[in-house]
């Protein structure tokens, strides 16, 4: 099967000399994000004046976009509960305000945990000052409005040093860096400067599917986001994002296994809801006999492979599994898409996949449950609607 615009869209932050909220921002400029689409959506915010000034660099010789934003007047710094009841009172789309309030809230919980205070008495300075709102609802923004729907991050460098801040001193990288990286593969570097902001953090490790190689893609679009700082060794202080369309033919994939025969399979459902949440592409447990005729039970995870690591160790944190196997292979999927159908009872989600044969509508689960409670039908007739339906609109990609 060919790509085309069907197949998912993919983001990956190539982040050789760090990430924070404007490079990331720029990025998504230099890639496509129409500027004064981006100002009239900023402008739903209730955030006071501010300017947002795009220009074009050369940095290294590579063509590169760089964002600053500066408020007008006095600098009113906010806490958690502030900026959530900004978002709200806006009319961004609902899932750009869900998604922003996911990343204020990383931030918030990393900052309580080192100043060992509660969410609710957190005055963010650096990250609750206009600037920091503008990159981390103009990200979610960007990823909304070019239709991003997997974003992947390479390893982050770990530099090291100080940075003066409100707060006083602190090491690099800053303390609730450390905090928001937890669990992130990162490498060290021998440079004294700010690479990876708290900002840039909360993105990623919020908004991320997975950190490790590109993934399989077809390739339509890079962009380069300049920071602030000069690095050493003539290094450009870049972010580069490179956008594609997931590859549509063989996809390698990671396969993760255990036996199980003294984990109380109950935990199950909560396990495979997490598994999945992080990045899964599919999650078994299939009964077996293992040594000496004990009962057990074989635990299988299919996933990308940058997003192995963090699957991996939800395994050995939720299960009595002591060790994994994991290997790489090949698959194919078909392509499909999420729809609404049209049936007596309205429009009811259903997935559209393309055979072979031709395109084919199977009924959603959870849909289709709703429906027969409601209507108390038996689901098995919903089905059957469903199936001969009459397609109406797309809902978007898998």
């Amino acid at each position: 099967m060919s790509t085309s615009t069907q197949a998912q869209k993919i983001g990956y932050t190539d982040c050789f000399s760090g990430i924070s909220g404007d490079m990331f921002l720029a990025a998504l400029l230099a890639a496509g994000l129409d500027e004064n689409l981006l100002r009239l959506e900023l402008d739903r915010l209730d955030i006071g004046p501010f300017d947002l000034t795009v220009t074009s660099t050369r940095p290294s010789g590579i063509k590169a976009t760089k964002v600053e934003i500066s408020a007008r007047g006095n600098q009113q710094f906010r806490n958690l509960a502030a900026i959530l009841d900004i978002l709200r009172a806006s009319d961004l789309a609902p899932d750009i305000i869900a998604r922003a309030g996911e990343v204020f809230t990383a931030l918030a919980s990393a900052e309580a945990k080192v100043h060992g205070l509660p969410m609710d008495q957190i005055h963010f300075h650096e990250v609750g000052a206009i600037d920091t709102i503008i990159d981390v609802v103009g990200v979610i923004v960007g990823l909304h409005h070019l239709g991003i729907e997997q974003l992947v991050s390479s390893p982050l460098p770990w530099g090291h040093g100080f940075v003066d801040c409100a707060h006083g001193r602190l090491p690099l990288p800053a303390p609730a860096v450390c905090e928001l990286l937890t669990g992130v593969p990162v490498h060290a570097v021998d440079i004294t400067q700010e690479l990876v902001t708290p900002t840039g953090a909360a993105l990623l490790t919020t908004l991320s599917q997975g950190f490790g190689p590109l993934p399989d893609m077809t390739i339509t679009a890079t962009g380069y986001g300049s920071g602030n700082h000069i690095l050493p060794n003539r290094q450009p202080n870049l972010l580069r994002l490179i956008i594609g369309h997931k590859a549509q033919e063989a996809q390698t994939v990671e396969v993760i296994e255990t036996h199980l025969d003294d984990w109380n399979s109950e935990g199950f459902p909560y396990l495979c809801e997490l598994l999945l949440r992080q990045g899964a592409l599919d999650v078994s447990l299939t009964p077996m006999l293992m040594k000496k005729g004990r009962p057990g039970q074989l635990l299988r995870v299919i996933c990308h492979p940058s997003h192995g690591l963090p699957l991996k160790q939800t395994i050995l944190s939720e299960t009595t599994a002591i060790g994994l196997r994991f290997r790489t292979e090949l698959r194919m999927t078909l392509e499909r898409e999420q729809v609404l159908v049209e049936t007596r009872w309205g429009k009811i989600a259903a997935k559209k996949v393309q055979t072979p044969a031709g395109a084919v509508i199977y009924p959603e689960y959870e849909a289709c449950r709703e429906i027969a409670k409601i209507a108390q039908v038996p689901l098995q007739q919903v089905y059957r609607e469903v199936s001969v339906g009459r397609e109406t609109k797309k809902e978007g990609k898998e």
